[in-house]
């Protein structure tokens, strides 16, 4: 039972719907059934659906009935699916993360091996993963950095002292791959993300777009002073990492039908929050994109909003743009306005 919630729980992650009917089903569960479930789920996926769990205080009757309706017709439709599933997992995620990444991840998956070092700091406060990274050299951070998720690891930068951060972001910025052997420096048990790293090839991860995308999630004062200690140091790199961010403001660039893909995606609530740190012609394009009635009421909401703290606009200004990103992956949205290239 356990494990087949743990794969809906895990398939429905990325859409706010599938997230309710989730949490909705872990609660039928009961306690002990729900933590054996979330002991199966990834960081994210637990902070996700545990703050999904801690807003909803009411559900309709016919809501939970329709959820464990769902659940029992596809628990009773799962089969044996593939024939390998050694290589089902290997193609998987070389098709999800290309081939460096993938070859990452693929030994220790089918080897079983326990989730220690890097891996077991996604699970970390970013403040102890600041202190325990505090002494050691700025590129060895840098390495440990691009292997967590972009969220995360801009938590973990806020944190750390402004000399030790801006010299970190240069880093990773400037990094063009990583051998496994490099991150040998780290003690041991952050050496354990090296498990068959012999095997490993060198991995393509940092760069400027890595950089870019950690900065974006600072924080407009942060971000700020990262860019200006970046542009004292190399100011074509500084260029390169602002030519490859993308700021809530930014926004405004993408075209009606991806602002329309986009609405679809977002929840009222999230939407109104967010929209109340937003530049008026970026609250105009939205409202252009919406149904005369949708885009009253959420003038109306917007309106009779009282003050909301700037950390909470900023927490839903990061989570829309992790959908926008994720929409422009699925080539739904165009990021940055039209494209240059001309149509004949």
């Amino acid at each position: 039972m356990a494990n087949d919630m743990n794969s809906k729980a895990g398939a429905d992650a990325g859409d706010a719907g599938g997230v309710e009917d989730a949490a909705i089903l872990l609660m039928s569960l009961g306690e002990e059934e729900a933590a054996a479930v979330f002991k199966h789920l990834a960081p994210k996926d637990v902070q996700k659906l545990g703050e999904t769990i801690a807003r909803m205080k009411a559900v309709p009757r016919e809501r939970v009935d329709r959820v464990l309706e769902r659940f029992r017709t596809i628990a009773g439709e799962q089969s044996m699916l593939v024939d390998d599933t050694d290589e089902y997992v290997k193609a998987v995620l070389r098709k999800a993360l290309g081939e460096d990444k993938a070859n990452l991840l693929i030994d220790r998956i089918l080897e079983g091996s326990d989730v220690n070092g890097i891996e077991s700091l996604k699970w970390m406060d970013p403040g102890a993963v600041a202190e325990l990274l505090r002494n050691e050299h700025p590129q060895i951070v840098a390495a440990i950095l691009v292997h967590l998720d972009f969220d995360q690891s801009s938590s973990i930068l806020k944190a750390m002292p402004e000399r030790q951060r801006n010299e970190v972001v240069v880093r990773i910025a400037t990094l063009d791959g990583i051998q496994p052997t490099a991150l040998r420096d780290l003690n041991d048990v952050m050496s354990q993300v090296l498990a068959g790293g012999e095997k490993l090839r060198k991995a393509s991860l940092g760069g400027v777009k890595t950089a870019a995308e950690i900065i974006n999630l600072m924080g407009a004062s942060l971000e700020t002073a990262v860019l200006d200690y970046v542009r004292d140091a190399d100011n074509d790199l500084a260029q390169r990492i602002m030519d490859n961010m993308f700021t809530f403001d930014d926004v405004e660039k993408i075209d009606d039908k991806g602002i329309q893909a986009l609405l679809k995606e977002v929840q009222s609530e999230s939407l109104v929050i967010a929209l109340k740190g937003a530049t008026p012609e970026l609250r105009e394009k939205i409202f252009a994109n919406m149904s005369t009635r949708a885009a009253e009421t959420l003038r109306e909401d917007l309106e009779a909003r009282g003050p909301v703290r700037v950390s909470e606009v900023e927490a839903e200004q990061k989570e829309l743009l992790k959908v926008v990103r994720r929409l422009a992956d699925e080539g739904q949205i165009v990021l940055g306005g039209a494209s240059d290239d001309e149509f004949v």
